[in-house]
């Protein structure tokens, strides 16, 4: 089971709250225009008494949409609300950034039109399994389907890009891919900050040290850590195009096994901890071992973007910073 951070945990809160008997409805960005503070599929959960989890805004539209929630519980119907700049409603509900989203509300359960629990529980199960799959909501019939990879060409060509969005045909899908992957080699004291500002931004962490000293569960609580080769521990974890590595050990007999295996993985992002002149000895090690020079370029070195960080949490900062660079931009 992987475990996710809060603000990507609303389909499990959403059935956790139903299933208690508590009403949950979930609400849904489907479409954005213009500067939208959050992104098409981004989700909020709203109880029968109100409470909710997530946003769809930053901040400008919950209310609305919270009140909306509430009225199909009552009537057991979804509905899609428009938001903009322009409303007459603007200043109470409206986006002060000047963007449009159009929310998808939708009561979990009884009703020929709610979203049905079982559904959203076998989607809760492939999301912790983890499974790559899209919900895909008929905004026509209101006909839902939980679809896999590899089985509609739209559903796929949204899985790989990683955005959720209707179709042309009214059709609204809904990325749930596995969580982003980091791999950190060296559980030293940049790696605990580092992977606590990791599962804030939704990533899946796992750490890999055979020194027992460094890698220990007092360390790091909670994580998994793995005390294999790192280049032996990196084959059993099939690093994939969600993943990043960081080496951070400043030992080349650990580093630079994890590099050679990173350089001929698929990943997105490969960073390495040291000074220029480490790196330069690293590079010249590379070359030596059969790599070019454009291959090597893949790496992130020195690590983290040039902010001046200097302790440990400074330096988790601009490591995070340079990943999320590399994975959005």
């Amino acid at each position: 089971m992987t475990n996710r951070a809060v603000h990507d945990s609303i389909p499990e809160i959403a059935l956790g709250w139903h299933r208690d008997g508590r009403g949950a409805a979930l609400a849904t960005v489907v479409e954005t225009w213009g500067s939208a503070p959050r992104q098409a599929g981004s989700q909020l959960v709203v109880s029968g008494d109100g409470e909710m989890m997530g946003s769809v805004s930053g901040g400008c539209v919950e209310g609305a949409v919270v009140t909306e929630a509430i009225e199909a519980l009552a009537d057991r119907r979804p509905r899609i609300l428009t938001f903009g700049v322009s409303d007459e409603t603007a200043f109470a509900v409206g986006l002060a950034c000047g963007g449009t989203i159009r929310v998808l509300v939708e009561p979990v359960g009884e009703g020929d039109q709610a979203l049905p629990a079982p559904l959203l529980a076998d989607l809760v199960t492939a999301r912790a399994q983890p499974r790559a799959v899209a919900l895909v909501t008929d905004t026509n019939s209101w006909a839902r389907n939980l679809i896999p990879a590899g089985g509609d060409a739209a559903v796929d060509a949204r899985l790989k890009s990683d955005r959720s969005g209707m179709e042309e045909d009214g059709r609204f899908i809904a990325v749930h891919n596995p969580p982003l992957r980091l791999i950190v080699v060296g559980a030293v004291h940049i790696a605990q900050p580092l992977v606590s500002i990791a599962h804030t931004c939704g990533y899946a962490t796992t750490l890999i040290d055979p020194r027992a000293a460094f890698g220990s569960d007092a360390r790091f609580p909670g994580e998994t850590i793995l005390d294999d080769w790192p280049d032996d521990a990196l084959d059993t974890l099939a690093p994939d195009a969600r993943t990043a590595i960081v080496t951070l050990t400043h030992d080349p007999k650990l580093d630079d096994p994890a590099l050679r295996f990173a350089l001929r993985a698929p990943v997105f992002y490969i960073g390495a901890l040291g000074s220029k002149k480490t790196h330069a000895k690293r590079v010249d090690r590379l070359i030596a071992a059969g790599f070019s020079e454009a291959e090597i370029g893949r790496i992130a070195a020195p690590v983290g973007l040039a902010i001046g960080a200097k302790t440990p949490a400074e330096i988790a900062v601009s490591i995070m910073a340079q990943i999320t660079a590399a994975l959005r931009l």
